[in-house]
């Protein structure tokens, strides 16, 4: 067995990002950016008022001053002409502020009369006149490339006047659920057969990260029919497989896919759940061989498959973010292979307590749902007693 941070570095050193795409700005939530996004225009493109008022010489709009109103600006509409000494434009925000005025005069700080306002309060020059070029400049690099796009990402890019975005293809990742006793939720059941979740969790997982998952039909414990599924998924990035990973007599993936060009990086980490995971290429297309138990197989795909999406998907890997956390219950030593213990979170006072469940069996899929959190326990950990920290991932806060 190797130790769980090989396995994911080994993993993550083989893989690279897809090629670039042209997507429209709307799409591009989520997507990481190819080429850097450089402002076409720049904001604001002249000197716009701040608030509503009157665009005045700073010199003229002492205290108790009566200028002659000339004209106005709404947004959008700036004033034809420009201010002259003793006048004054009523302008709102966002409106160009007029050649020759160099600071608002607020309407609260003003009395109007028809044709003219008198000052209450003196003004500063440039005050309330938000300069040409504030947010940003045409030409600047605004967003650089590598960049997971958020929503305010998208609000940058569109008023920078991107209607178009240069992204990375969202990684397709072939999923192949095998074995003889599974089938497709509302199907019938074989004799001793169980409900696939496997796929439609991994599924969910890899949309989660920022991918386009290809369910592929399960495939029965037969070499043939193994072989013939994963070569359906050569057009993708990466080919997922769960189940047949173990040392069985009908585990038969590593059998059944070693004729097609199958080539074994590692087999085995030392990591509970998720002992018995694959890794290598059937030719050149990337395989990640996933354990059956439910628990251990979406316990894998966070250690090894998100990350492995982030780089597919054009972005940088890291682990998964950790949280510091106080343990709810005491903690057992630990063996030698680094645990992940589901565990609910709660907030008492300040502190953000994990309490892990009582029962930590692999195929428990309910304990699971409700847990919020993975605690981890690195190899031959010490016992713990409640209340000692812990480093934790949050199960929401990576989205699944």
């Amino acid at each position: 067995m190797i130790p769980l941070e090989e396995a994911r570095a080994r993993i993550l050193a083989s893989l690279g990002p897809t090629t670039a795409e042209t997507v429209p700005l709307a799409q591009g939530w989520g997507r990481v950016l190819a080429s850097p996004v450089l402002s076409r225009v720049t904001q604001p493109p002249a000197d716009v008022s701040a608030m509503d008022g009157y665009a005045v010489r700073a010199a003229d709009a002492t205290l108790g001053a009566t200028l002659a109103v000339i004209g106005e600006a709404p947004a959008g509409h700036p004033f034809p002409g420009s201010v002259g000494p003793g006048q004054a434009v009523r302008i709102f925000t966002g409106a160009f502020v007029p050649p020759g005025a160099d600071a608002i005069l607020l309407q609260e700080d003003a009395t109007a009369a028809p044709g003219q306002v008198t000052v209450n309060e003196a003004v500063r020059p440039a005050r309330w006149i938000r300069p040409a070029g504030l947010d940003f400049s045409a030409g600047e690099a605004l967003l650089p490339a590598g960049r997971r796009l958020t929503a305010r990402d998208i609000g940058l890019a569109a008023a920078s006047n991107h209607p178009w975005l240069q992204v990375h293809r969202q990684p397709r990742i072939a999923i192949l659920a095998t074995g003889d006793e599974i089938a497709l939720p509302g199907d019938p059941l074989p004799p001793g057969g169980i409900v696939s979740s496997n796929a439609h969790a991994l599924a969910a997982l890899v949309r989660a990260g920022g991918g386009e998952p290809v369910v592929l039909p399960i495939a029965p414990d037969d070499r043939d029919a193994i072989a013939e599924a994963a070569r359906a998924a050569r057009s993708c990035d990466m080919l997922v497989t769960t189940g047949g990973a173990s040392v069985g007599d009908h585990d038969l993936v590593q059998a059944a896919l070693g004729p097609q060009g199958f080539t074994l990086d590692f087999w085995q980490i030392a990591m509970r759940p998720g002992k018995p995971l694959i890794w290598g290429s059937l030719l050149g297309t990337p395989l990640l061989g996933l354990p059956g138990n439910p628990v251990s197989a979406l316990v894998c795909a966070v250690q090894f498959l998100l990350p492995a999406l982030a780089i597919l998907g054009g972005g940088k890997a890291a682990p998964p973010p950790t949280l510091r956390a106080r343990t709810g219950t005491g903690l057992a030593e630990n063996d030698k292979r680094y645990d992940h213990l589901r565990a609910r979170l709660e907030m008492q006072g300040d502190t953000l307590v994990a309490t892990a469940f009582p029962a930590q069996d692999s195929s428990m899929l309910k304990t699971l749902a409700r847990a919020e959190a993975l605690i981890l326990r690195a190899p031959h950990a010490p016992p713990l007693p409640a209340g000692e920290w812990v480093d934790i991932i949050s199960l929401d806060a990576i989205g699944i």
